[in-house]
């Protein structure tokens, strides 16, 4: 079906026309023909099938042909901050005849530029959770009239700790009768189908199909590599393809930055981009390999999603996925829209685990082809440590120093190249008192305290306290006298209440007289009445 057999506004056409849209996608096809009539949908569709222009040419056509729309925006939700600039780009080209404007809201950026656009009336918001939910708190992004709730990409949502905030955003937008929800996700588990039973009014459920999960147009490879061979037969690689444009796939942090670094000591320049990268770092990364600057891409599971690159030849799984999902949508950043890529994947000991859970996710093997010698290259980099596992181990290397020489780290004295750090002029002052840093920097590290400005002070033994020859004596069986002298030395004085008391001695000796003349007095009656 064609795009121009929708009765679209024309300004819309022309859009679509100018993003190289004719033909729709399964997926498209069916959005539209029941979005546009204004029903909420939930739709399981694979990744790179077309599914953000579908709901975006939604929005855009509602917006345009209904009255009561014309005021009212729509939120975007997103898992990661590549797919809301992509959605962003994507939205901007096909609304670029159109009086509709678009922004993003991420975090990991400043507000500044994000509050520039929601203070210019934007129409089109697309945003991950946390910083949309910041931006709502503080009373600079009002949900109240939004006509549109747009959840993309539900299940990786999930994956990532954002159900709770996307259960708070649901209660802060227009109840579900006053807005359009659509909400898209590779697959539909428990979670994305009951966010949308919870928060949609009679949903339609459409569910794309393909015959295999993964892309045929994508020719799938495998080889079986030691652990330790790993990066001579990712060089050898790259040298027999001799891809326009790859992206090397790792699942963790470090060995993004490793294998990255390893590549540009082969003489094969490479950027890696992780989540811990900053924002403004990483967009310059993508947009760089999306405009043929960039070759090859080094990234975690963080662009397996959301990342559209135009014609990308190569797809490396230099792991296995510990997710078999993430397999999918790895080698689903190539052959999209129809066009044909490539992926291998490298299985060693350490991750060849994972191998039997991915295919029967894929539903078939995968090729296996075997690792000739032919295709292992020299490793230039062989050595070549990370600075957290120099650090690790005592070791540093120098900021920006793109050898891979190492240093000690060495506290108790200064370095030698300390002093000429600061490559400035310096005065003579300044030299007489570099030079006098240098001398103590050659003197051995055992002598160096002695060589300080100021002189050690001289050590001054403690005196000896006097000993006390009461302090092994038992108080409790020492006479009076000797327990005030025992005070006396300790205290220089006598304690008030270790003196004799005379009252209470004086109160003593008044009872004891009281119990006498009771007694006699007691007796005196038993006489007298004996007499009687």
């Amino acid at each position: 079906m064609e795009f121009s057999s929708f009765n679209l506004h024309p300004d819309l056409q022309k859009g679509i026309a100018g993003a190289g849209y004719k033909t729709c996608m399964p997926v498209q096809e069916q959005v539209i023909t029941h979005a546009l009539e204004g029903r909420d949908i939930y739709v399981q569709s694979q990744t790179g099938t077309g599914k953000t222009a579908a709901f975006l040419i939604v929005i855009f056509q509602r917006m345009l042909s209904d009255p009561l729309l014309n005021n009212k925006k729509a939120i975007i939700m997103v898992p990661t901050r590549e797919l809301a600039v992509q959605v962003e780009q994507e939205a901007k080209v096909l609304a670029k005849y159109l009086p509709i404007k678009t922004g993003s809201f991420y975090g990991g950026v400043g507000y500044t530029e994000q509050l520039k656009m929601l203070n210019e009336k934007v129409q089109i918001m697309v945003g991950t959770p946390g910083r949309v939910l910041d931006l709502n708190k503080s009373g600079r992004m009002n949900l109240m009239d939004i006509a549109f709730l747009i959840i993309d990409e539900a299940d990786r949502m999930f994956d990532m700790g954002f159900y709770p905030d996307l259960r708070k955003l649901t209660k802060l937008v227009p109840p579900a009768d006053r807005r359009q929800t659509m909400l898209f996700s590779a697959t539909l588990n428990n979670y994305v189908k009951n966010l949308a039973w919870e928060y949609t009014k009679n949903p339609l459920e459409i569910e794309i199909e393909p015959e295999n999960i993964t892309v045929d147009q994508i020719e799938q490879t495998l080889y079986h590599v030691q652990s330790q061979d790993k990066m001579r037969f990712l060089l050898g690689i790259l040298n027999h393809e001799q891809a326009s444009s790859a992206i090397i796939f790792c699942n963790t942090k470090k060995y993004t930055e490793i294998i990255a670094k390893r590549l540009k000591l082969n003489g094969i320049e490479a950027e890696f981009i992780m989540g811990d990268l900053p924002q403004h770092k990483r967009l310059k990364i993508i947009e760089n390999i999306k405009k043929g600057k960039l070759r090859y891409l080094v990234a975690t599971d963080v662009a397996a999603r959301g990342l559209d690159i135009e014609d990308l030849a190569l797809v490396i799984n230099y792991d296995l996925p510990n997710e078999a999902e993430n397999y999918v949508h790895r080698i689903g950043r190539t052959a999209r829209a129809g066009k044909k890529g490539k992926a291998i994947t490298l299985a060693s000991e350490q991750d060849v685990y994972q191998l039997p859970a991915i295919e029967r996710y894929v539903g078939k093997k995968i090729p296996v082809k075997t690792a000739g010698e032919e295709l292992f290259a020299e490793d230039k980099s062989k050595g070549f440590k990370a600075r957290n596992e120099n650090e690790s181990r005592g070791m540093r290397t120098r900021p920006g120093d793109k050898s891979v020489q190492k240093r000690p780290l060495q506290r108790s004295a200064p370095h030698k190249s300390a002093p000429q750090r600061n490559r400035r002029e310096r005065g003579p002052d300044q030299k007489q008192r570099l030079s006098e840093v240098q001398r103590q920097s050659e003197v051995p590290v055992s002598s160096v305290k002695q060589n300080k400005k100021s002189p050690a002070k001289p050590v001054q033994k403690k005196q000896a306290k006097p000993v006390n020859k009461w302090i092994k004596k038992d108080l409790s069986k020492l006479s009076f006298d000797d327990r005030m002298a025992y005070y006396k030395e300790k205290y220089n004085h006598i304690p008030l209440e270790t003196k004799p008391d005379a009252k209470k001695q004086k109160s003593k000796a008044k009872s004891e007289s009281g119990k006498k003349g009771l007694l006699n007095k007691l007796f005196g009656k038993f006489s007298k009445k004996a007499e009687q």
